[in-house]
């Protein structure tokens, strides 16, 4: 039977496997020849599991063609525990698809832990010797820094220091190390600008040449760096970007950018750091790549030995194209350089209860199909964003019903440090619920689109690193409508000590037509702004210490008058590009029909009611705006609402909070934030 070929052993081994319900194993030390009926290799060495995904779905793509009608329930590939290394994204196609009544199902062996990677071990590492080399070294780090020839090891793709989805990253202990950098915390900022081109912007001057000056004489220990990059919020503190050095003149303290230059500008005082600097390998953690000579060199927080070094490889570790009823369960994903996860198309998909780490970009991304879902994982250290859900048609406003619920997701946006979000949505009905979302330099959920449901989620310290942003945040578009955002909890939001701030609920030029309803922002900056957007509902909501709970402007009266003067017409063009004089349209959002013939600048029938305030500020109405134009009634300001225990951040109400008399609705605080259940990689969250 050892010298039977693979097609005979899917006709010798198609029946019994119907009859055993349809399961398939697959592990480190099976083989691919095998039939996967078995979950340990037989005494005789002669059968036994599967050596891998692509042996496991080309074995069941053998089987089912062969056997009408499909065997009875789940089709089921269970994968024992261990480290299965890819060379190239595991893709299923459209004749991988299940049914609902027959799904096909990835999953780990019981809760054994299996590990799917898109990276390489890394070993061999050596003494550094190259005197050369030692003498670009920071002195408290010779002795302590390794290396290890990647070319050596067959590894020829060194990829990019920054570029997404090409950037080459180093893991130690399960962890993300640290390209070198100066400074090593923190920032240091541009002195002045002498590019020579200047302009204004909103008050501040910048240059739009990237040539700049700085303080101290730090960069003269660079002469020998080949690669200089920096990571500045070069203008804006919403808006980083990545450039390259072109030169540095050490004499003159002057760095010269390389064009593209930041299409925001440059200007004075703004924040960068350096990276990609062998001269700024000085602490434990820290790394380099020579791609010249393949070399990386490496000062490891422990013993070299102690733990196995990993370098992503891989763009995509699993890509879904056009498939329908599958569903990858208890997984881990991680070591690659893209997006870990892909699904594009089809229907009833599911990425349940695994865990995406160490990631290069985002973790998962759905982009059309309908009613895929990822649930109950566990997602961390990721370059850019957690999950990014898009589908629905907005010309007919047909739902996608794409939904993230009950994640744990932290440590993002590593790399790319502004508007990748722990989950967005996009297009048409899709929920993010019940998820937590925490640590971050920007925002936590991103909407564009209309009637997407927010939900229970929990969402504490993001935005800390960045200014006038939000932990939802959405704009710039009037027919982004039908949006909930609901019984969610924002706290411990921002600590940037920016000129704008940070808010919980931002709904930023012009967003309108969302319904904020039962939140609890505490300890939140702005609670909700309202950036000149109509027909917002802000009810039933608990504000702790927020400055202020509530604020209001007309701002197209003021500094963005130019989007209605007909100097700026991106609103205007993107009402028009979708069919809103028509059904359904017309009859879900009629205030669109007659939006331009109502001082369309002005931000019209919002409803600020039956709210509370404790502590911070109330509202603010600005561009001349009052209680006539925005409906404010029903309000508790500043009165105490009889909280269960306010001091240990319970802010339920007791039954005789008066806040009861105005109309307010208790807030279901139980049932906010992750739960456990079946589908949950960890508990409590990991």
């Amino acid at each position: 039977m050892k010298n039977m070929l693979v097609g005979e052993i899917v006709v010798l081994f198609a029946l019994p496997l119907a009859v055993c319900g349809a399961d398939l194993y697959v592990a480190p030390n099976g083989n691919d020849a095998w039939s996967g009926r078995f979950a340990e290799p037989q005494p005789n060495g002669d059968d036994g599991p599967l050596a891998s995904l692509v042996g496991a779905r080309d074995r069941l793509r053998a089987i089912r063609s062969r056997q009408s009608p499909e065997p009875p329930g789940p089709l089921t590939v269970h994968l024992r525990g261990g480290m299965y290394t890819l060379a190239k994204t595991f893709e299923l196609g459209s004749s991988d698809s299940g049914s609902k009544s027959h799904p096909v199902i990835y999953r780990n062996y019981g809760d054994e832990q299996v590990r799917v990677i898109g990276g390489r071990a890394i070993d061999r590492f050596a003494p550094v010797t190259d005197a050369s080399i030692l003498a670009r070294l920071d002195e408290s780090a010779r002795g302590k820094v390794v290396q290890a020839d990647l070319k050596a090891q067959g590894i020829s793709d060194l990829g990019d220091p920054v570029a997404a989805g090409k950037r080459l990253e180093l893991f130690f202990q399960d962890r993300p190390m640290s390209l070198a950098r100066w400074p090593n915390e923190g920032f240091t900022q541009i002195a002045a600008v002498v590019g020579g081109e200047l302009f204004t912007s909103h008050g501040r001057e910048g240059d739009k040449i990237g040539k700049f000056t700085y303080e101290g004489d730090r960069p003269s220990r660079w002469k020998d760096e080949t690669d200089i990059r920096l990571l500045g919020y070069w203008f804006w503190d919403w808006a980083d970007a990545y450039q390259t050095v072109e030169s540095i003149d050490t004499d003159s303290r002057v760095i010269h950018l390389k064009a593209p230059y930041h299409h925001y500008g440059y200007r004075k005082g703004q924040r960068f750091y350096a990276i990609n600097l062998l001269a700024e390998l000085d602490m434990p953690g820290e790394w380099y790549l020579d791609r010249s000579t393949g070399v990386l060199y490496f000062w490891p927080p422990a013993d070299i030995k102690s733990s196995t070094a990993f370098v992503s490889m891989i763009d995509t570790i699993v890509a879904l194209k056009d498939v329908s009823h599958v569903t990858l369960r208890g997984l881990h994903l991680e070591f690659n350089r893209g997006t870990a996860m892909v699904i594009t198309g089809g229907s009833d998909n599911l990425v349940g209860g695994c865990t995406l780490r160490n990631i290069g970009g985002r973790a998962v991304t759905i982009s059309g199909g309908t009613a895929h879902g990822v649930v109950g994982c566990d997602i961390h250290d990721t370059g850019d964003g957690g999950i990014t859900l898009s589908g629905g048609d907005r010309a007919t406003l047909t739902p996608a019903g794409h939904y993230a619920v009950n994640n744990h997701i932290h440590r993002y946006s590593r790399t790319s440090k502004t508007y990748r979000t722990g989950v967005s949505a996009d297009g048409v009905g899709n929920r993010i619920a019940h998820n937590l979302i925490h640590d971050a330099p920007h925002m936590a959920i991103g909407l564009s689109g209309n009637e997407h449901v927010v939900e229970f989620n929990e969402v504490h310290t993001v935005c800390m690193d960045t200014d006038d942003a939000g932990a939802f945040y959405m704009g710039r578009d009037w027919t982004w409508r039908g949006n909930v955002i609901r019984h969610n909890y924002f706290h411990h939001i921002g600590s940037f000590s920016g000129h704008l701030g940070v808010q919980a609920i931002y709904l930023d030029d012009w967003a309108s037509g969302a319904t904020v309803y039962g939140n609890i922002c505490y300890k939140a900056g702005r609670a909700v702004l309202i950036g000149g957007g109509r027909n917002v509902t802000v009810e039933n909501n608990v504000f702790v210490e927020c400055t202020p709970a509530v604020h209001i402007d007309s701002r197209g009266l003021g500094w963005a008058k130019n989007y209605f003067d007909g100097t700026t017409n991106t609103l205007t063009e993107r009402l028009n590009a979708v069919p809103y004089r028509e059904p359904p349209w017309s009859t879900r959002y009629p205030e669109l029909l007659t939006l331009y013939d109502d001082e369309p600048a002005v931000a019209k029938y919002n409803v600020v009611a039956r709210n509370i305030c404790v502590g911070g500020r109330w509202l603010d109405l600005a561009d001349g705006l009052n209680d006539t134009i925005v409906r404010v009634k029903d309000n508790l300001v500043d009165t105490d609402p009889h909280f269960v225990d306010m001091a240990s951040g319970n802010f339920d109400l007791r039954d005789d909070s008066p806040a009861f008399e105005l109309g307010f609705q208790r807030i279901p605080v139980e049932r906010i934030g992750v739960y456990r259940d079946d589908l949950r990689a960890s508990w409590p969250p990991g």
